[in-house]
This record gives structure tokens, sequence and C-alpha cells, in this order.
């Protein structure tokens, strides 16, 4: 088939992302043609007869920009003047995907989390209209949704809540929802009485990751860390839910001069620099500054990771919340230990119970039995490689593209 997905951004670090390159791989493996169109291509090489650069589907663009602020953040006494400027814009949206459905003979759409997260309002109505018009088929990527994120989609207008709620996700009758984790299963079940396929974030335990080459033998001494020591890695960007504070704290309790955190991710989705800041000012009152390395400018995009768990010693995971938690299985990937919050609502149902070896915290308490348990690791690294062959076959059973693959064979039947 001939499948056109519609996506914000692609090429860049966020999840959706991500996977949505792994379903693309798969979706080729299984013999269709894949047609993309985007508000952006960040580490992207365009090839123009199956991607088209939309600008109006971006996150920053003026219109989505305004939308959120009016919507969310500065909203006006009235909302009616940004319902009626959703439902015109989206109307012209909707102009250009119908031409571009036609253009390339479009048979089914992909909405990567576009149709699930109000993020950009415009394009996930103009998705709704899209569908309504033209009747085809359409399987929605859902990642994670707005009742979720807490009073980031709400909105000081019931009107507007309402109209979030009559978009997001998107219900029309043959909808295909595939979402991330249990959680989405569940909720789609309880709300709308909906059955969700369960398709979990993977990875390719085909391909060589995380292992050391002539290449990389020098990125840890490029960021700041010496032969001699001993380097635990913090594989995510630099965003509250990270629990990057319980990672500081570890180092802080370990107590050992020679061990560095490395934090690889940057702060560009830290609001105002708010919890980068805080990070900062715990690494001053602890007195860790030569401990803590951030290293973002090192890292340029997702293809430079491999280089980056090369030559660490183990996995901080501290995270509080994740829709589903791909540096955890990165980790694996790349056979080194990890130390893991049980974060919700994902953790033990999804990965947890699957019979990985590691050390998990819960509510990001550092207990001293859980601080010594991290030691014996940290300073054994027979036991290191030993774990991370184990979770390695683990993560293989049940997160590899060969399980995508089942599960989008599924999907894409009509």
């Amino acid at each position: 088939m001939r499948i056109g997905i519609i996506i914000g951004r692609i090429g860049g670090v966020d999840g959706v992302a991500l996977e949505t390159e792994k379903w693309i791989d798969i979706l080729k493996k299984l013999g269709h043609e894949v047609f993309i169109i985007s508000g952006e291509f960040e580490s992207w090489e365009m090839d123009y007869e199956h991607h088209t650069l939309f600008p109006a589907l971006s996150f920053f663009s003026a219109e989505a920009e305004w939308e959120q602020r009016k919507a969310f953040f500065e909203p006006d006494n009235d909302p009616d003047p940004l319902l009626d400027h959703v439902e015109n814009w989206s109307d012209i949206i909707e102009k250009t995907l119908l031409q571009w459905v036609r253009n390339k003979k479009i048979e089914v759409i992909l909405s990567e989390n576009a149709s699930a997260l109000p993020c950009q309002l415009s394009m996930g109505v103009a998705i709704k209209k899209l569908i309504k018009t033209t009747g085809l088929p359409i399987v929605t990527h859902d990642h994670d949704f707005h009742w979720e994120r807490g009073e980031r989609y709400l909105s000081v207008h019931g009107e507007i809540n309402q109209y979030v709620d009559d978009n997001f996700p998107l219900l029309l009758p043959d909808v295909k929802h595939a979402v991330i984790n249990t959680f989405g299963v569940e909720t789609f079940r309880k709300r709308f009485d909906i059955d969700a396929l369960l398709v979990p974030n993977v990875m390719d335990f085909n391909r060589v990751y995380g292992v050391p080459t002539p290449e990389n033998q020098f990125f840890l001494r490029d960021v700041g860390v010496k032969e001699d020591e001993i380097a635990l890695l913090q594989v995510t960007r630099i965003v509250r839910r990270k629990g990057i504070e319980t990672a500081i704290s570890l180092i802080d309790q370990l107590n050992d001069k020679k061990l560095k955190l490395v934090i690889t991710g940057n702060n560009n989705d830290d609001e105002n620099k708010e919890y980068y800041n805080e990070l900062i000012d715990q690494i001053h009152d602890l007195n860790l500054s030569r401990q803590i390395i951030f290293a973002a400018h090192k890292v340029l995009d997702h293809k430079d990771l491999s280089d980056v768990y090369a030559h660490g010693r183990a996995c901080t995971y501290f995270s509080t919340y994740e829709g589903f938690g791909n540096a955890f299985v990165e980790s694996v990937l790349a056979k080194k230990p990890i130390f893991v919050n049980n974060y919700k609502p994902v953790y033990m149902q999804d990965i947890g119970n699957k019979g990985f070896d590691t050390v998990m915290i819960e509510d990001s308490n550092l207990t001293r039995e859980k601080v010594r348990q991290m030691a014996e690791i940290i300073y054994d690294p027979v036991r290191c490689k030993e774990i991370g062959e184990y979770n390695f076959e683990v993560g293989k059973k049940y997160f590899s593209y060969e399980v995508l693959e089942q599960k989008l064979d599924k999907l894409f039947t009509f």
C-alpha cells in the first residue's frame, strides 16, 4: 500500500520522531511505499518524491504557537475568535493535505501523535476533516494524551476544553488506534469502549550498538572523563520528569571523586531553564561541579548515542513519568546495567515485569541498601557485562524490530 504519514516534525530525538523512523523501516520491509508530510525535517535527507515539507504542520509555526498561547497560556476573555481561527486554519491545512493525498495516490493515512495530543490544534482537526472528506482508512499512533499532562492542555474556557475533547483523540468510526503502553489500552477501553492495539517502542537488536570503536574511543575523554575514571550515563533530555536530581544525589552518596555523571541531553525543552537551574544549584550545593558533566554539545543527534554508550559503566534512569521509556531499552541494547525509578504509569506493567536485571527504586528514594546494590555493580566490570548480556536477550524477546513487524503487519491489513 501507499502509506501517507502526517507528523509535526521528524528527524529529531523526541520519542515520536524516533519511533516513526522505526515504523518506516518496518513498513518498507513489509513492502509498503511510504510518503511523509511534515512541518519540519530536522536531521533528515530529503527525498522529494516521498517527503513533503509543509511548514504549517510545525509545532513552531506562527499559527500553531498563537493557538497554543490563546488556548492554554494567555487566553482572551472570549474563546470564539480562537475556535473560529482553528476551524478556518484547519480548512486551509486540509486542502493541502487533500492535494498531497491525491498527488501521491495515498491509500492509508498514519497520523503520528497528531490525532492524540493537542500540541498542534489545527493539524489534528485538519486530519479529522481529511478522513471525513476522503473516507481513507487511518491508523493513529497515539503516544500520549492531554489528560496525562496535568494542566498543560487545560483551558480556563469550557468551550475550548470541550473542543479538545471532541477532536483528541480521533474517534471517527473504523479508526485503528495504536498505543505504546498498557495504560493506553486500558484508557481507551474505559473512556471510549475501544480496543486499541498495544505496539511497544522498540530497538533494532540486530545492529551493532554501544560498542567501542576507534572513532569513539576518545568520546568520554573529550567531555572530561579521564581514563582512570568511571562514567555513569544519563542519556536523556534535561526536563523535570527525567529525575536527573536523583542521579546527581547518587553521585553524592557514592562519594567517589573518580565517578562522573555524563548528562547527554540539552535543556531546550525546559521552559525558562527552570529545572536546569535547579540542577545547577544542587550541583553547587553538593560541591559536585567536577563530577557532573553536561555533554549535549558533543551529542549532535541521536546517531551519536551509540558512541555515548560505548564507554559508560552503567546508566541512570530515574524518571518519574514516561509514556514508554526509550532510554531504558536503548541502555539494554547497549548492554549497560540500568538503575531505574519505578516510573508511572508504565514501568512495572510494561517493562519491569519482563524479567530485566536492574536496581529499581520507588518514588525516587535512594535508600542505603539500593545505593549499596548500585555500587556493587558499578565497581564490578565482570558483573556489568553479565547483566548487560542477560538484559539484551530479554530486550530482544520483547522489544525488537521482529515484534514491531508482527504488530504492523496486523495494523496495516485492511
